[in-house]
């Protein structure tokens, strides 16, 4: 899809997140800005680019990434310590603004494209826009609502991550104060 410079060029935020929290598996804690080719929201669908994604909060970090969709339709929603323990986490702030493509509110609308990009289980139209949106600009990513807490989270590609984020060593997700009460607000239930 070609996308209208104007519009996009509206839809441009500056971002400088502080402290900003990346979950990501423990055992590549030595590298924690490191990326690699996926299957998620706005990777490449041809693995053109790599991204790192970064989200406002310890809960919205942890239920994008380990999370997800799994308590759909359970009564009962516990998570097992032993799958934290395969998890870490990192803060993540930028030594220079970065400019995001803003999807949190009427970016859709406003390029005619598909909500279901922003929002949908399926993700297959928002890897292909997310290609569309990095072959076409040159941003640094992409700026969007959590589908699960309705937090920010950004998608970066990796053009941006080596210029302009720094982040804090990976601590083991266990360890850290700020697990328990994130989970909490998920209403999830630890079981050791």
């Amino acid at each position: 899809m070609q996308l209208d410079p104007a519009i996009v060029a509206d839809l441009t935020v500056k971002f400088e997140p502080r402290r900003f929290v990346r979950v990501t598996p423990f055992a590549r804690r030595k590298s924690p800005l490191g990326m690699g080719y996926g299957k998620t929201r706005f990777a490449s669908p041809v693995d053109g680019f790599k991204l790192l994604y970064i989200a406002k909060n310890m809960a919205t970090a942890i239920a994008e990434t380990i999370v997800r969709d799994r308590f759909e339709g359970a009564a009962v929603r516990e998570l097992m310590m032993s799958e934290v323990t395969r998890w870490g986490a990192t803060e993540i702030s930028v030594s220079a603004a970065l400019r995001l493509l803003d999807m949190r509110k009427t970016g859709c609308l406003a390029l005619g494209v598909s909500t279901d990009i922003k929002g949908a289980k399926g993700q297959d139209e928002a890897r292909q826009f997310s290609q569309d949106v990095h072959d076409q600009t040159n941003l640094d990513g992409i700026i969007y609502k959590s589908r699960l807490t309705g937090q920010n989270c950004a998608a970066v590609y990796e053009r941006a991550v080596i210029l302009k984020l720094s982040a804090t060593p990976v601590v083991h997700l266990p360890v850290l104060a700020s697990l328990i009460p994130a989970l909490k607000s998920l209403h999830i239930k630890p079981i050791p």
